[in-house]
């Protein structure tokens, strides 16, 4: 198979993942590689889907792409950063006053997506290049202000539970380790052959680590749904409504900012999609009472994958070819 074959194809791969990933979680919950509980598997995978993310990036390019300023510097920050927290704490208001289940909300909903997002926005005939070369700036900043949103709309309670060690832990293992290791691989492949042949290797790593990561994911999750389904389905319809409102509010300001067509998709794809798999491990670390946390985040990350596809579908009636700024 050639790689254009497989990455065209990913979303049957990730739709088949899930399946196989739904029923191995009900039929075998307590799951086990090599005697390694799947739920502990999840991070070091991410950390590889991640570097090789990061190892697509051209480093050397990136001064040309972030001198669109309008679409880096305010339009992507503005949306996710102070926009979609807006948004969120709004919908929150019509949820019980229930912990875990408010933290889960906001774990999932304050964080930019930065893995598959990239694929719906070229699906969604996005610039998937902004939004690739934008990773590392949204997993940057998302960890600086995501304990602060935490702090604002939970107080103490947030305070209490979340330490301040998975939050280093995310961020060194799977943010800076990534990069650098993203980084020393173009170093790598622009003076040896053999790091031009890995680095055209770890092309072919996103699609296979994503579909991974998914089934560790959802198969290491899935029972936990079940158990709080009745608490669960509550916070269902707010997914719901946050991924419509999304693409209308990004319409605005994409085009307050005046970006072009295939730009404005783009912030599209990026306020709407959310739960950035790094924060999984984030609510895995929580103590076992708070274990509806993790269950939300996963139940949004199903929503969230069916919403796409109603995305890759509409976003580009919403911004036409021949969009224009008003």
């Amino acid at each position: 198979m050639r790689k254009e074959q497989l990455e065209e194809n990913q979303i049957l791969i990730y739709a088949v993942v899930l399946i196989l990933g739904i029923s191995f979680g009900f039929w075998s919950p307590n799951i086990s590689f090599f005697n390694i509980n799947l739920e502990y598997l999840i991070s070091p995978v991410l950390g590889i889907l991640l570097y090789s993310m990061f190892a697509q990036i051209p480093y050397h390019q990136l001064y040309e792409t972030f001198a669109n300023k309008q679409f880096f510097s305010i339009a992507l920050l503005t949306v996710n950063f102070l926009i979609v927290p807006s948004v969120v704490w709004l919908l929150s208001l019509f949820l019980p006053e229930h912990p875990p289940l408010l933290l889960g909300l906001y774990l999932v909903l304050l964080t930019p997506c930065i893995d598959y997002v990239v694929v719906f926005t070229h699906l969604g005939h996005g610039d998937a290049k902004l939004i690739l070369t934008s990773t590392p700036l949204l997993l940057l900043v998302q960890m600086l202000f995501l304990p602060l949103y935490l702090w604002l709309f939970m107080g103490e309670q947030a305070t209490e539970v979340m330490k301040a060690e998975p939050f280093i832990d995310a961020f060194l293992f799977l943010i800076a380790l990534p990069l650098l290791m993203a980084f020393l691989t173009e170093f790598w492949a622009k003076r040896h052959q053999s790091g031009t042949v890995w680095l055209q290797m770890t092309s072919w790593f996103p699609v296979p680590f994503m579909a991974l990561t998914l089934f560790l994911v959802v198969a290491s999750q899935i029972g936990r749904i079940d158990e709080f389904l009745s608490v669960v389905i509550i916070v269902v319809p707010i997914f719901i409504i946050f991924m419509a409102l999304m693409p209308f509010i990004a319409k605005l300001v994409a085009n307050s900012f005046c970006l072009d067509a295939q730009a404005s998709r783009a912030l599209i794809f990026s306020a709407g999609t959310r739960n950035s798999l790094v924060v999984l491990p984030l609510a895995l670390a929580l103590p076992n009472e708070w274990m509806l946390t993790s269950v939300v985040i996963v139940t949004q990350t199903l929503v969230e994958l069916v919403g796409e596809l109603v995305y890759i579908r509409y976003v580009p009636s919403i911004i036409p070819d021949e969009y224009k700024i008003l």
